[in-house]
């Protein structure tokens, strides 16, 4: 007889992505990365589930040993009543305790910043990927764009290369 594995069910990877911070890769490295959850209200769910948010702007703090997600925006959900949300509210990150320890202690420690990612569904549940980034200087910028650059012109030259059949060196 086979032994069954702790878990009931197979783990789901499929997240359906509702916004996506790419402005938070050019202006900051990233040093780590968290999967959080969060706290919202029943409109909130209802008009990410329309697809509508934005996270550019996003950023997290600590408040009382809580980390709050500061300045994104859901919009208010259209068919909502009197209950419906305020768009750019605090919402509370959930986090286990040691990973709330560990991103304090970096937050004192070093010049770093709490920046949202992404924001997706994964099963059923609203997550937010933050990062812990550093802010980079304009020419770590400049310098990444002329990378990344060089790089597509090389793939370039070796697909043409390839494409006629002969050596791209």
């Amino acid at each position: 007889m086979s032994k069954k594995s702790g878990r009931s069910k197979p783990a789901n990877t499929d997240r359906q992505v509702i916004a996506t911070n790419r402005k938070a890769r050019h202006n900051y490295n990233i040093k780590d990365t968290y999967e959080a959850g969060l706290a919202l209200m029943g409109t909130e769910v209802k008009s990410l589930r329309d697809g509508q948010a934005s996270i550019v702007d996003g950023f997290a703090m600590f408040a009382k040993d809580e980390l709050w997600l500061e300045n994104v925006y859901i919009p208010e959900y259209g068919m909502g009543s009197w209950t419906n949300h305020q768009a750019r509210r605090r919402r509370k990150l959930l986090l286990h305790r040691s990973e709330l320890n560990k991103l304090q202690r970096e937050l004192d420690a070093t010049g770093t910043t709490i920046v949202p990612l992404s924001l997706y569904f994964r099963d059923g549940k609203a997550k937010v990927e933050i990062a812990l980034a550093e802010g980079k200087r304009d020419y770590d910028k400049r310098q990444a764009l002329r990378e990344a650059q060089d790089k597509r012109e090389a793939q370039r030259a070796m697909r043409e290369a390839n494409r006629h059949g002969r050596s791209a060196l």
